[in-house]
């Protein structure tokens, strides 16, 4: 049977629309409009580096302009109505998806008890019983209340002081829960001091919760090969997600279709018969230029950025100075159903400093694309707390 084909550009719409990137935004970004957009992406990545704004924060304003950073940290710490875990990383997930939580608590506690054995680890099992007791005794607690101080961002945790070290397994098993901030500091408290008692009584078997994730990842993607359904949330493992492809196929409720790349290349997919309907009739996108965060989700698996928009996109942090292609931290920037380039911007005193933008090859940055870009640099001054954007002498403007 000849598999249904979704051109590039449809490809592209269908996924940008999902990741809500499509349409112009609309909505206060606060309380229950961005609990509406929370859940629709799934979840926010929480990244420390804040050259211009932190990576939640610009993720969320680049889908509601009016958003404003301690928006989140209400529906995490008042609102109780989104909590703060992981998936591929660190990250803010409506609370809804808690239950489904559960079975990464258990194999994540697994991997963590299996990478530090106890002849490794001399007193470990005593040193949680300490901070457990600690959280309960006392309430909210950061690493520093216990003396660990605050992780490096490169060290590996068996590099960091013990307390933190049990601090972040408690968290990680579920036995703590992030009950706020202070400025990037987290704090735990007892999940069920945290967590509203409904959503932490309720229980699903692992068997279902394969199945939550694995359709809500498809719903979110539009389309994805199994490996990408399961990285979606790291809840599934590569195994359950192919028997669960498989299943779905055989009941009907998912298709192969081949998703059209960049290059003019194919590629096979799954993703259902609604969500080929819906790509066939989108409307033309906003023609707002965006500057997205490195860690947007639109963004998340580079590889698939690069097949799906041609655009190759690798952050160089990590990469010395002399060897860098681009610049330490540098965002991309969408325009309509494509990613037109890459812009070195930074907070610097009151001032939005613009060092560099790199248009795509062949991209022609007419009058109009430059004075979307300068507007949205405007719009984005105000999220990152500038009173002015300057531009570095050379930096193209209209």
């Amino acid at each position: 049977m000849t598999r249904p084909f979704l051109d590039n550009k449809r490809a592209r719409r269908l996924f940008l629309d999902r990741h809500l990137l499509l349409r112009p935004g609309t909505g206060p970004g606060r309380g229950t409009d961005l609990g509406g957009v929370l859940h629709d992406l799934g979840f926010v990545q929480v990244d420390s580096v804040n050259t211009l704004a932190r990576a939640h924060d610009l993720i969320l304003w680049s889908r509601r302009a009016r958003y404003r950073p301690e928006a989140l940290g209400q529906l995490v710490s008042r609102r109780r109505s989104a909590f703060e875990h992981w998936t591929h990383d660190a990250a803010v997930m409506p609370m809804q998806f808690y239950p489904m939580w559960r079975l990464k608590f258990a194999r994540d506690e697994a991997r963590m008890r299996a990478r530090w054995p106890r002849a490794r680890r001399s007193g470990w099992e005593a040193e949680l019983d300490a901070v457990r007791r600690h959280v309960s005794d006392q309430g909210a607690t950061c690493s520093g209340d216990l003396g660990g101080g605050e992780a490096k961002p490169s060290s590996g945790w068996w590099d960091w002081h013990p307390s933190k070290t049990a601090l972040e397994f408690l968290w990680r098993s579920g036995q703590l829960a992030v009950s706020h901030r202070q400025g990037f500091r987290k704090f735990y408290d007892l999940a069920e001091r945290v967590i509203p008692a409904e959503r932490l009584a309720e229980r699903r078997d692992d068997a279902e919760i394969v199945d939550w994730a694995m359709s809500e990842a498809l719903d979110r993607l539009g389309f994805g090969t199994s490996g990408e359904l399961a990285a979606f949330f790291d809840i599934a493992t590569r195994d359950e997600a192919k028997a669960w492809c498989g299943e779905a196929l055989a009941a009907g409720r998912i298709l192969e279709a081949e998703i059209g790349t960049a290059d003019g290349d194919r590629r096979r997919s799954f993703t259902t018969a609604a969500a080929l309907d819906e790509a066939s009739s989108l409307p033309e996108p906003s023609s707002r230029v965006r500057l997205l965060s490195p860690f947007d989700p639109a963004l998340r698996d580079r590889s698939r950025a690069e097949r799906l928009f041609g655009f190759r996109y690798r952050i160089e942090i990590f990469v010395p100075e002399a060897r860098r292609q681009y610049g330490y931290y540098v965002f991309p920037v969408l325009q309509g159903d494509g990613l037109i380039g890459r812009i070195d911007a930074k907070r610097t005193g009151a001032k939005l400093a613009v060092r560099a933008f790199w248009p795509e090859a062949g991209l022609r940055m007419g009058k109009a694309r430059t004075l979307g870009l300068e507007a949205e640099l405007n719009r984005v001054r105000t999220l990152a707390g500038a009173e002015a954007v300057e531009f570095a002498d050379g930096c193209m403007r209209a």
